[in-house]
């Protein structure tokens, strides 16, 4: 059991999750950090739960690595039971992992289209199931969704990714409603890529210049976090909160090299 508020981050092994953890971390909060890659499984990419923990460790911070993959339902319903009896509370579920197949729709295999759905909707919404009955049990949670404007952007080219993340929007909105007066439940609708190791893998420092850097979403979220309950059901875009004041600089991950960060 602790006595600071408690972040469950999905997708947290790089990234915005990670950058995330760190930044909740500095600021007071137990961090839950989930993602498929661990130091025994990893993946292809940059990244596992247990480095992402030692950062938070680094930061000053409570870190519990938990692999999950939130396509399967009995393995979030476990986290959320291991999360209460290990720590006692969940304050902040950020549903972060997401996935976005490459390719025509019509030219891939149809299981490709179900991994999206899977992990981009079914598993937001496994999460909620699992977390808001508790987080409204204990008074009050707040829950974040990270969508793209790709939603809003059928030329894409992913339209599974599209499809899901519009989906994503509208749970939102739906659970918001559903939840209010005690769970706050809100989008961030990201307009740019954001930067991650995965990128960084794949990608020259040229093409990634131009990329959101990932402290945008930590100063969103972290904004929503301080809201009232009654500050639900929103689709924000990083615009929006720009315009608002919320995001620091720099803004793209070109500055942060520039300034030698």
């Amino acid at each position: 059991m602790v006595d600071q508020p408690v972040a469950v981050i999905t997708g947290a092994s790089r990234g915005i999750g990670k950058q995330l953890a760190i930044d909740l971390a500095k600021l007071g909060y137990a961090v839950v950090v989930t993602a498929r890659s661990t130091k025994e499984q990893p993946s292809k990419l940059p990244g596992t739960i247990e480095e992402t923990a030692d950062l938070v460790r680094q930061a000053g911070g409570t870190a519990l690595p938990v692999p999950l993959d939130v396509r399967d339902e009995e393995a979030v319903k476990a986290l959320a039971e291991r999360v209460y009896a290990e720590l006692g509370r969940c304050d902040l579920l950020v549903n972060n992992a997401a996935i976005a197949p490459p390719g025509a729709t019509l030219e891939q295999p149809t299981r490709r289209w179900r991994l999206a759905v899977d992990v981009n909707l079914n598993g937001p919404f496994y999460l909620i199931y699992y977390f808001a009955p508790r987080m409204r049990a204990a008074g009050e949670g707040r829950i974040v969704n990270i969508s793209s404007g790709a939603s809003l952007a059928p030329e894409f080219g992913r339209v599974s990714y599209t499809v899901t993340k519009r989906a994503l929007e509208a749970l939102t909105e739906g659970m918001a409603h559903e939840l209010r007066g005690s769970v706050a439940v809100n989008c961030i609708r990201l307009e740019l890529s954001v930067w991650s190791e995965g990128y960084a893998a794949t990608l020259g420092e040229a093409e990634l210049a131009d990329f959101e850097d990932p402290v945008v979403m930590s100063d969103a979220v972290l904004w929503l976090a301080r809201q009232p309950i009654a500050f639900t059901g929103r689709i924000l875009t990083i615009g929006e909160l720009r315009q608002r004041g919320v995001v620091r600089g720099p803004t793209r991950i070109g500055d942060r090299w520039k300034q030698g960060s």
